[in-house]
């Protein structure tokens, strides 16, 4: 459990200093007809962009943060990728089949594929990758997260309990991998999208051993890009164009290098100088740069939000309290004068642009509409009702958050509103450092926390199983029934009609509006300064935040 928090919280963390954890935009998305047979000008295709931070881990099953998911990514592919507009794209997998029931995927992989040392690319390494992912030895944080419950006996391979030859995939021949599921998963082809799921050429692997993707001697990729110039501990390294990928004349770019630099300023700097081509701007430089062409906000899919303790304080486990809460953070103010990134406020517990209702493409957002807004008035009105229930005049809380200066700056403005716009409260900081904040989240030794999540699969579930009854995400006492089953049965009855599971997560979204577990603050965005040549980069809303093979240098004059 502690190892699902720190993925969860791993979100927040990396927004309030600053890195590129937090992930990253995009300049507009990529045309995927766009080839490098048909690109007939003269223009070099190569950029120059900088990296927030050094890559952790360039081992599919070992990374847990968006800088190695981006790298890995382009370096490898899986069954799929996805691209525009969240449309899933063909990968090692040409098509594939679903039984009636739901239960067995059955993969045709292209014979084409390789390895970029000749190996064709084969079902056996998908067998081979995915047994690792789950092997208890292997150490995997989302092995196990992503493929628990959902792969036929990952959960007990990954406890223990069972051998890796028992997880539900194998090999039938060369180019076909069968998979059997635990129960029908809606969102199991968007899965087979993340590096988790990605394959692996075993005898490389064991053949490098310990040494196994600690550089780019060690690696092996099959995707659109070679990693070269790195090691562990670089700050520099450039993908180049894989002349072996199966898709090679789609792939336009030659070459991308990268640089790691963690001074915004140095960023602004750099761009301006025309050394780099694309460069991350904190609100300091937003006001001075947006009136330029090239200046670019990319609204993410993070959602941020206060999680509030129902185990450690009475006032917090009155639901009229919680809700007065909710009402008393002008959230407008919040994104356009603190944050002014181009982050939106968030009314609700899914992201806008996430999830589309099955038949007529309508946003979840605009269906269910803005649930919890600021209303001073009536966030004084069920202040007032919430503290007579509990018999209390004046009430102290206290609000826990990371130490950097942004998250003071954050936790700051969140008191003062909180105490501004409902009398009797008084409201103290608590600043720790991330690793601090993780135990003191396991253990539920909070009352209000600063938190926020980014999807791990394009599906609802996502959002809603975090605060199903004793759920590994929930860790604030929150519990409602009604809301189990509805959110239980996406997965269960009626995980293969679209349209009732649909309809299912707008009642239970409903429900979270009336019991408020966590105040709704803001969905996060990305302002950047972006050179007009470069087109095509895609901003993804889970796993790598930029998808490169579809981006192309274009001419500017």
């Amino acid at each position: 459990m502690k190892k699902l928090s720190r993925i969860m919280l791993l979100v927040l963390f990396s927004i309030l200093i600053g890195t590129a954890l937090a992930g990253c935009s995009s300049s507009s998305g990529g045309d995927k007809e766009v080839s490098s047979a048909d690109n007939e000008t003269d223009t070099e295709q190569e950029i120059n962009l900088i990296s927030n931070d050094s890559i952790p881990t360039m081992d599919p099953h070992m990374g847990t943060d968006v800088i190695s998911f981006e790298f890995i990514g382009a370096s490898n592919e899986g069954l799929y990728r996805l691209g525009d507009d969240l449309e899933i794209e063909p990968g090692m997998a040409m098509d594939h089949d679903v039984s009636e029931d739901g239960l067995t995927w059955t993969f045709n992989l292209r014979e084409d594929a390789k390895w970029a040392n000749g190996d064709p690319v084969t079902a056996n390494d998908f067998v081979y990758a995915w047994r690792r992912a789950v092997n208890p030895d292997t150490g995997s944080e989302y092995g196990p997260y992503l493929m628990d419950g959902v792969i036929k006996n990952a959960t007990a391979v990954s406890n223990g309990e069972k051998s890796v030859d028992e997880l539900g995939v194998e090999a039938d021949g060369d180019h076909t991998l069968v998979v059997t599921l635990e129960k029908p998963t809606p969102y199991f082809e968007s899965l087979t999208t993340r590096s988790t799921f990605m394959p692996l050429n075993r005898e490389f692997v064991e053949e490098q051993g310990d040494d196994f993707a600690t550089s780019d001697d060690n690696l092996l990729s099959n995707g659109p890009f070679l990693m070269t110039n790195w090691e562990s501990t670089s700050d520099s390294w450039t993908l180049e164009k894989n002349p072996d990928y199966w898709d090679e004349e789609a792939v336009s770019l030659e070459k991308i290098n990268f640089n790691v630099i963690k001074d915004p300023q140095t960023g602004v700097d750099l761009y301006e100088s025309g050394e780099v081509d694309r460069t991350d701007l904190t609100s300091d430089f937003v006001d001075q740069y947006s009136v330029q062409d090239d200046f670019v906000v990319t609204p993410e899919t993070s959602l941020y939000y206060l999680k509030l303790n129902q185990t450690e304080s009475e006032a917090l486990a009155n639901v009229n309290i919680r809700k007065a809460l909710s009402k008393a953070i002008d959230k407008q103010a919040l994104v356009d004068e603190l944050l002014n990134d181009g982050s939106l406020e968030s009314n609700g517990f899914v992201p806008q642009d996430f999830a589309k209702q099955p038949e007529t493409e309508e946003d979840f957002r605009d269906i269910n509409g803005d649930l919890l807004t600021f209303d001073t008035e009536e966030a004084q009105e069920l202040w007032e009702k919430g503290l007579e229930e509990i018999d209390e005049k004046e009430l102290e809380l206290e609000i826990l958050s990371g130490d950097t200066e942004t998250s003071k700056t954050l936790g700051e403005y969140l008191a003062n509103q909180m105490e501004t716009n409902l009398p009797g409260l008084s409201v103290s900081l608590k600043q720790v450092p991330f690793e601090q904040r993780i135990d003191l989240d396991n253990n539920m030794d909070y009352q209000i926390q600063i938190a926020g999540w980014g999807p791990s699969y394009l599906d609802l579930y996502t959002w809603m199983d975090l605060w199903l009854t004793d759920g590994q995400n929930n860790k604030m006492g929150y519990s409602n029934e009604e809301y189990d089953e509805l959110v239980k049965s996406t997965v269960d009855e009626l995980a293969l009609d679209p349209e009732k599971r649909f309809d299912a997560f707008l009642e239970a979204e409903k429900i979270l509006a009336e019991d408020v577990p966590v105040v709704p603050l803001y969905q996060n965005g990305r302002s950047q300064l972006i050179d007009p040549k470069i087109d095509g980069i895609i901003s993804r809303p889970f796993g790598p935040k930029y998808e490169y093979k579809w981006a192309e240098v274009v001419p500017t004059e």
